[in-house]
């Protein structure tokens, strides 16, 4: 009697089981959509014209497909040059600031030394300042050092800046790391330089792939620096501030803008998709530390 008791409550718990994780599906499904949907919104409006992209309202399928809008915005938009000018100050700032960020988080999480405490708490200090309120200094110094209107000034004010929290990340995950590894590569004869290129840089690939997007994400975005500093000479300008060739005086180009957002994000989402999982472990390694 027990037993056939039983059954029904078993039964009963595994339908409401079964129900919770429908009802999840469904809700992280619809969250999915809203989430993704501006993106489907902003490709779909690069296939239509002009008009076709306010006349057929949250519509995603195109009547006529405009492949010339990604012709306009790649030629004569000039978007050709804006990609390499883009690619190259990526791709210096996130070399710049990977090296950077590992040396200091491997002393700042490796070693004790008088004053550590103060410089961390200096350096979280930081990020609640806004990037406008630092622009003229920086400008300033450019300026001094020849560096406006140049790409290299463009990758020295980006890397420049605080990137507190790659920082922090290469803190954390250089902290949780045994000793043992150090100890033993200094009996080796190891020195400082060659602990860390050797053997600790290595053992950080997740963090360095976590800061790496980050990193490549906030310069192939950022508006206001490549701005100033290629103000006066618009071939070396970046891909977000390329934008503006499609606002006229009288009237925007939206679908030559929707086209060039849409090439603009393509290399983000194929970075992102390809360093997914080093990404993921390293924000797990860190906050785990």
């Amino acid at each position: 009697m027990i037993q056939s008791r039983s059954l029904p409550r078993i039964a009963t718990r595994s339908s409401w089981r079964w129900l919770g994780r429908v009802i999840t599906v469904v809700a992280l499904t619809a969250i999915a959509i809203v989430w993704i949907y501006p993106f489907l919104w902003m490709v779909s409006a690069s296939l239509k014209d002009s008009l076709g992209i306010f006349s057929s309202g949250l519509d995603l399928i195109p009547s006529t497909l405009h492949w010339d809008n990604y012709v306009r915005a790649w030629t004569d938009a000039n978007f050709d040059y804006y990609t390499l000018n883009t690619v190259v100050v990526a791709v210096g700032t996130v070399i710049i600031v990977v090296v950077r960020c590992a040396l200091a988080g491997y002393v700042l999480g490796r070693y004790d030394f008088i004053g550590k405490k103060p410089i961390l708490a200096l350096l979280v200090g930081t990020l609640f300042v806004p990037t406008g309120y630092t622009i003229i200094p920086v400008v300033d110094l450019a300026g001094h050092f020849g560096l406006l209107n140049s790409l290299w000034g463009v990758i020295l004010a980006l890397s420049g800046s605080g990137h507190v929290p790659d920082l922090l990340l290469f803190v954390a995950y250089f902290n949780r790391l045994p000793k043992e590894l150090e100890e033993a590569a200094l009996l080796d004869g190891a020195g400082f330089l060659a602990v860390f290129a050797r053997i600790m840089l290595p053992l950080a690939g997740p963090v360095i792939a976590t800061v790496t997007i980050l990193t490549f994400l906030s310069s192939w975005n950022e508006f206001f620096l490549p701005l100033v500093f290629t103000f006066s000479r618009p071939e070396l300008r970046t891909l977000s501030v390329g934008m503006l060739a499609f606002v006229g005086e009288h009237e925007t180009d939206w679908s030559g803008m929707a086209a060039a957002a849409t090439i603009s994000l393509l290399p983000m989402v194929v970075l992102f998709f390809a360093l997914q999982r080093y990404f993921v472990e390293g924000i797990a390694g860190a906050v785990k530390s």
